[in-house]
């Protein structure tokens, strides 16, 4: 069965399921397969066999670490790793076998990145669901993160305040890892008690990291104050303009295709589904988007969007990246308002 996250630590107190899959953000799952493998070892699992799967993997290997007699009598923990979170056809077909007939004294733990909606629904993920527990470890999103942030500094018994909260996201954002460690660091520069936000901003790193998928939630959102700070972090990463160009296009031709086909009374469930919308929260940001955007307001901003492309290939003159801001804010703004500087222009026309 799926597990919630936040049900993990309860079900790790009853005896182990003999199949675990966790996937997601990584330094999620490796907190969650650290406690996986603690409880195993509190429970009698001893030994642990850790398989990798590259390209050179054999599957059979699996089946053989399964049956391989242990050396001292005791019960073993299988660590199955899958990087790629893809084991092909082969090894989709070793793990539905796999789940199908649990071997006695035996404990396995798959570990996986993120997974798509497409992976979620094949016949050996099911299967493992089926013998055991799923887990899916999201990345928390931006309006989340300064609550996740100060959970764990309670953890390690400190506390900030909200707007020293939203600062540490800020510099963190698309980095859980980093962030993890600029936490630490935290609990080590100042021990416990209530951080000030002059001694967060000397001790907290920019280890943020920016990337289209995050402009593109952005776009979709309606954050003009994100999507610039995206903007300056890809112009800061030397970003290829056209690959930021394919975001905006992206999320402005999809919204266009739903807002025409809703405005002539199609459903939005059907569109979605011509569309290969298929994960809810996406749904659920869409939805809200088209609340807020008519078919001239995109109409225009398509239009944008090719000029820019003439500016990047050289056919047109202007600022690539001050363009993609005037986009990113006439895209902000509700019922297709103008963005700053273009009601100028069209009274100066």
């Amino acid at each position: 069965m799926n597990l919630r996250p936040d049900d993990l630590p309860a079900r790790l107190e009853q005896p182990l399921a003999p199949l675990w899959a966790v996937h997601g953000n990584e330094l999620l799952v490796l907190e969650a397969a650290d406690a996986i493998r603690a409880a195993a070892r509190s429970q009698g699992f001893d030994e642990r066999e850790t398989l990798i799967v590259d390209a050179n993997f054999r599957w059979d290997a699996l089946r053989l670490a399964a049956g391989n007699l242990s050396l001292f009598g005791g019960s073993r923990l299988i660590d199955l790793r899958i990087p790629t979170g893809k084991p092909g056809k082969d090894g989709g077909e070793a793990l539905q076998r796999y789940a199908a007939s649990p071997s006695a004294g035996i404990v396995t733990l798959i570990t996986l990145p993120v997974l798509d909606w497409q992976t979620r629904k094949t016949v050996w993920y099911k299967a493992i669901a089926e013998a055991g527990f799923t887990i899916e470890y999201e990345t928390p999103p931006r309006e989340r993160l300064p609550a996740w942030i100060a959970q764990r500094l309670g953890a390690q018994g400190q506390s900030a305040p909200v707007e020293t909260l939203e600062f540490i996201a800020d510099h963190v954002e698309g980095n859980l890892l980093a962030a993890q460690q600029e936490i630490r660091k935290l609990g080590l520069l100042h021990g416990e008690g209530a951080l000030t936000q002059a001694e967060v901003e000397a001790a907290v790193l920019n280890v943020a990291r920016y990337d289209t998928n995050m402009l593109r939630q952005a776009l979709v959102e309606g954050d003009p104050a994100r999507c610039i700070r995206l903007l300056d972090g890809l112009r800061g990463e030397d970003a290829p303009p056209p690959l930021v160009l394919w975001a905006f296009a992206t999320e402005i031709r999809t919204l266009a295709a739903l807002r025409g086909g809703s405005d002539m009374g199609q459903p939005l469930p059907a569109l979605f589904k011509a569309e290969r919308i298929f994960d809810p929260a996406r749904q659920r940001t869409l939805r809200a988007a088209l609340a807020r955007l008519t078919r001239p307001a995109l109409s225009a901003a398509l239009l944008h969007a090719a000029r820019i492309d003439r500016m990047i290939k050289g056919l047109a003159r202007g600022e690539i990246w001050n363009e993609f801001q005037h986009l990113a804010l006439r895209l902000g703004q509700a019922h297709g308002i103008a963005a700053p500087g273009e009601r100028a222009k069209r009274g100066g026309g």
